[in-house]
């Protein structure tokens, strides 16, 4: 049976760790980082292990690109302030935007024998093996931000965003503006993650359930501001008449914002096109309270407490649904910006 020493230990915040831009090379997760490649497809990093023995719950953390987004980057420094020596974890850090690559990662955490898994994964399906393979191990599993595809039987909770109600908030206000045709570019994230499900999902109902609601172009972007850009600007090119954005994070409708200028076309509040974002950077709601963007949704990335207190603790709920909101244009303050700015 495996040992869980509890300890009460203030958290402190973690030493700086190396990891690439956007793709590492592949590391073994208890391995020493290696440099990055320029191949722009995972990111890998670990810090180094305390001696086995050492009574530190060991965790293995799966997660998405840190450079994905301003989300991205908060979430995964909270994990890192959170799960320290000083906090009682001996823990390990793998990052990717590819399944494949994060169930390969799990794995060999199995094989190192961690505590626990916490997971953020990539895309929903394909991890029910990995996660028996867990179970059978005594290896506890803890989702965090995403959802999967797999039996609850499988992991000890989850602590997520209900990326599907973010949607339905920017949609219904979206329909609120009352438009008299709605023509939207919808630039969506990278394809089969729950935000991309659940933001796409709510926006593909409401078109297909209103005539004057027109979908001019979708395609993923793959949470890139450049690769928006390039979407927006495509559009611009083809002559196709558009009159909303709805970009499923800050940084893509940011590269949409910027076509939109090069293309001298006026946006946000009383202007031609009505932009839509999601995550609550702090620079994108100072763009909301400037009125230059219409609305933003809110993506809370602060999920590692939950998880400490559920490892020390125990389990109290099942699942947890974090607390999220929607800043309209229209009504967001500087207050909002400097207490939901991440």
């Amino acid at each position: 049976m495996k040992k869980f020493v509890k300890m009460l230990v203030s958290s402190a915040v973690i030493g700086a760790m190396a990891f690439g831009m956007c793709a590492c090379t592949q590391t073994t997760p208890t391995q020493a980082p290696t440099a990055a490649p320029t191949d722009g497809t995972t990111a890998a990093a670990t810090d180094a292990p305390t001696e086995g023995g050492s009574g530190l719950i060991k965790v293995g953390i799966i997660n998405n690109d840190p450079n994905e987004s301003g989300y991205r980057t908060a979430n995964d420094r909270d994990m890192k302030a959170t799960f320290t020596e000083e906090n009682g974890y001996e823990a390990s850090f793998f990052y990717s935007l590819k399944n494949e690559d994060q169930i390969a990662a799990a794995q060999k955490f199995i094989q190192d024998e961690v505590d626990y898994l916490l997971i953020s994964a990539a895309g929903t399906s394909g991890w029910d093996g990995v996660l028996e393979q867990a179970q059978k191990a005594g290896i506890k599993v803890i989702l965090f931000d995403r959802t999967i595809d797999a039996s609850e039987d499988l992991y000890e909770a989850s602590i997520v965003s209900d990326m599907a109600k973010e949607g339905e908030k920017a949609v219904t206000w979206l329909a609120s503006q009352n438009l008299s045709e709605y023509k939207i570019v919808h630039i969506q994230g990278v394809m089969g993650s729950s935000a991309q499900i659940g933001r796409s999902g709510a926006l593909d109902d409401k078109v297909a359930a209103e005539a004057n609601w027109t979908i001019v172009k979708q395609q993923t972007a793959e949470w890139s501001e450049e690769t928006a850009q390039q979407i927006v600007q495509a559009v611009i090119d083809s002559g196709e008449t558009f009159n909303v954005i709805y970009a499923e994070n800050d940084n893509m409708a940011k590269g949409a914002v910027a076509a939109l200028d090069k293309a001298n076309i006026s946006h946000g509040v009383g202007k031609d096109v009505l932009v839509i974002g999601f995550d609550c950077n702090t620079w994108a709601l100072e763009e909301v309270l400037a009125g230059n963007w219409n609305y933003d949704g809110q993506c809370n990335p602060f999920q590692a407490s939950y998880i400490d207190d559920i490892i020390k603790n125990g389990v109290k709920e099942k699942v947890v649904i974090m607390d999220e909101k929607g800043f309209d244009a229209a009504t967001i303050t500087a207050d909002d910006v400097a207490n939901y700015g991440i």
